[in-house]
């Protein structure tokens, strides 16, 4: 590697780098241009990517790759360790880098839409990523990298730097201990990249309409005895406007991974930079009280808060080590620490949308910090018993976790209007500094036994956790305390898999998730009152089967959320509200043939709300929640050597933006086209993309607790090129 590139990795600041790969930008579109003109031969290129795969699977501990490359045959559950997904009783997809390359993705909400079970609750181009899982949103926050958790920004987190994105369906409170946000629906883990035997070095050109350009470095070594030590350096330069008219989505970032893999010990060492621009990023918005019409989505090219911007800056150090004190006893221990800052200009609406997309807003700062300290620790252990096989996994974990905030919005508010928006109110004010305004530290032990009867045929899974969150709220203005919550509660587990034969597993569960719980205010009948933190329940039962080069799975689930409530009559504080989801899930991925790779997924979920305040709304559809969603990609090797071309469909099922159910999202269809070709060019390996999002242009409202719009037809298209 250049020792430039070097010195700034060591300088750890994306800037330098930055610098670096725009003299590279023009080179690398030349030689893109060059392979489009070229037809020779690729024979060797796949067989090439197959063996550095599995090379960087074997030095990273990673559950080997399926059938057609785009999916892990399994992935990391925490305390359970890294295992296969016919081992488990859990629903689980994981998501290969090849997957993230091919479909040009930019963010973890581009590959975790591939599922039915999982949408995202912000379009691109907006604040960051938001998501939905079984019906339960889970934040960004509470995405965990490396298996520790409170590490991720609160807007996006690129990939460059990452080569498994794993999705748990459902609460995993025992598996992975409770994230910042105390998200139930599921979680998600990334795992960053590790060197393979074979050297890289890969330079990615791109572009994406209407005039945004990148250029990403990709270089791996490995070097001393029998490879020992290796060296994964990543750095990323994107600049220009993306997919909003006038706005501009900037991303530098540097990523520097190290390990060693030795016969019993290995270690790794990531760090990384991130600094981060949006200008009129794609914003937020809610409706008025008794709206029953849904207005029309507004054009998905327009910000409906002109001159809105964030900037947001991230600097992560994170280091794993695992010992085999033995061939059946592994110790194994993880810290990490993250720095995130955020400023923005925040508009806020004073009357929110109307039914002819009236309202009005104000303007102001929010700008905020992260400082978070993460880490775990554990022992997993195989024994005998008679005829039982054990794998004991004992573990713990600790988060501390420092946030705080400048907040302040003009005293003026201005007419606007959706389809029409007018210039925001001009902002005053100096803008401060964030000031502390919590406090969170979680900690736990949990301890589970799998349990293995007639030579694997039969695992039973047991676990406990015990967790505790503590949290102090602050007066930002003045820095003075004005709450104090600490709690306890202990989350089981139960899992059992059964194999009636090899390529076969029928499994069920009953788990739990963690939410902080919370105090009863001021004026409450119980003032003061502090409730443990609060389990969300689950029960599931599915069938999983390998048939070879392509695996199906069913499953069928129940979460039951409590929420917090005022009952009416006594003037009470407690968590006796709950929604209750349900649901069916369908899911197909591999290789249908030689050559044509699919990935199919449906899900059907009935979302109510169970007990309310004094039985208002009670029985309704729980806000936000679609009915049905269904995905559908194929990706062809076409006859033409070297030609591959891919086609996805999103569909989601309308849908109810308010608990009274009087009004509802229309339902929305997405169209995706691609295509790749690999060749050579001097003897290099060069692969170009070309991808086509949302072909069809469509207008769609996206909602969470809030709503926005989808992003428009975005034209994707890069250039790799391997020296």
């Amino acid at each position: 590697m250049h020792s430039s590139t070097v010195r700034a990795f060591h300088r750890f600041a994306p800037r330098p780098l930055a610098l670096l790969i725009r003299q590279c930008l023009g080179a690398g579109l030349a030689i893109a241009a060059v392979g489009v003109a070229a037809q020779t031969s690729t024979s060797g290129t796949t067989l090439d990517e197959v063996k550095v795969r599995e090379q960087a699977e074997a030095i990273g501990g990673l559950q080997k790759t399926y059938h057609g490359g785009q999916f892990a045959r399994g992935g990391d559950l925490g305390i359970l360790g890294r295992t296969d997904q016919m081992n488990v009783p859990f629903s689980t997809t994981n998501y290969t880098n090849e997957l993230i390359q091919n479909q040009q993705a930019l963010t973890v909400a581009d590959v975790v839409m591939n599922d039915a079970s999982v949408r995202s609750l912000q379009a691109r181009g907006g604040y960051g990523d938001d998501f939905q899982v079984r019906g339960l949103t889970v934040s960004n926050t509470d995405v965990s990298l490396n298996g520790l958790f409170g590490l991720s920004p609160s807007t996006r987190i690129p990939l460059e730097m990452i080569e498994r994105v794993e999705v748990l369906k459902g609460p995993g409170a025992l598996t992975n201990g409770v994230g910042p946000g105390g998200s139930v629906g599921g979680s998600i883990n990334l795992v960053t990249k590790r060197a393979a035997d074979t050297p890289l070095t890969r330079l990615t050109t791109s572009y994406m309409g209407k005039a945004q350009f990148g250029a990403h470095l990709d270089v791996g070594r490995r070097f001393g005895e029998d490879n020992q030590w290796g060296v994964r350096a990543n750095a990323l330069v994107r600049n220009g406007e993306g997919n909003v008219d006038g706005g501009r989505q900037r991303a530098d970032v540097a990523a520097l991974g190290l390990d060693y893999a030795g016969g019993r010990l290995r270690w790794s060492l990531d760090a990384f930079a991130t600094e981060g621009e949006t200008r009129q990023f794609r914003p937020q918005t809610a409706f008025r009280a008794g709206v029953t019409q849904m207005p029309a989505a507004p054009d998905n090219r327009t910000s409906i808060y002109p001159g809105a911007n964030l900037t947001d800056d991230m600097r992560t150090v994170m280091s794993r080590l695992e010992y085999d004190v033995s061939d059946s006893t592994t110790v194994y221990g993880g810290v990490g620490y993250t720095h995130n800052t955020n400023e923005q200009h925040f508009p806020t609406a004073g009357l929110r949308v109307d039914a002819l997309g009236n309202f009005t807003v104000a303007n102001g700062y929010y700008d905020a910090y992260n400082k978070t300290s993460s880490m775990d620790a554990g022992l997993r252990t195989k024994f005998q018993t008679g005829g039982i096989g054990h794998t004991v996994a004992l573990a713990t974990n600790y988060l501390d976790q420092e946030i705080g905030y400048f907040y302040q919005l003009t005293s003026t508010y201005a007419p606007s209007n959706i389809y029409n928006p007018a210039p925001l109110p001009t902002i005053n004010f100096p803008r401060g500094n964030p000031s502390k305004s919590s406090e969170l530290k979680q900690h736990s032990l949990a301890l589970a036994d799998t349990m293995s009867f007639d030579n694997g045929r039969y695992l039973l899974t047991l676990g406990v956790r015990d967790q505790t969150i503590e949290q102090g709220s602050f007066n930002v203005n003045t820095g003075a305390g004005t709450s104090y919550y600490k709690a306890s509660a202990v989350t089981p587990l139960a899992g059992l898999v059964i194999k009636p034969t090899k390529n076969i597993s029928v499994y069920t569960n009953y788990t739990a998730g963690l939410t902080r719980g919370g105090t009863a205010g001021p004026g409450t009948a119980n003032a003061g009152e502090t409730f443990a933190p609060q389990k969300s329940k689950q029960n599931e039962v599915g069938i999983k089967v390998d048939w070879g080069q392509l695996t199906t799975q069913a499953a069928i689930y129940q979460i039951k959320r409590p929420s917090a409530l005022t009952d009416p009559a006594t003037n009470r504080y407690s968590f006796g509200g709950e929604q209750r989801n349900r649901g069916l899930e369908l899911t197909a991925y591999g290789e249908v043939q030689r050559g044509l790779r699919a990935m199919a997924s449906a899900s059907f979920n009935t979302a109510k709300l169970t007990r309310t305040a004094g039985g208002v709304n009670q029985g309704n559809d729980a806000a936000g929640v679609p009915d049905r969603t269904f995905n559908l990609g194929l990706d062809w090797d076409t006859p033409l050597q070297g030609l591959s071309v891919n086609g996805r469909v999103i569909n989601t099922s309308g849908m109810y933006a308010d608990a009274t159910n009087r009004l509802r999202v229309p339902a929305w269809t997405r169209l995706d086209i691609g295509a790749r070709y690999a060749t050579k060019v001097a003897g290099k390996p060069v692969v170009l993309r070309a991808n086509l999002e949302n072909v069809s242009d469509k207008n769609y409202w996206v909602i969470s607790n809030y709503v926005t719009v989808g992003a428009p037809r975005t034209l994707m298209l890069s250039a790799a090129v391997d020296f």
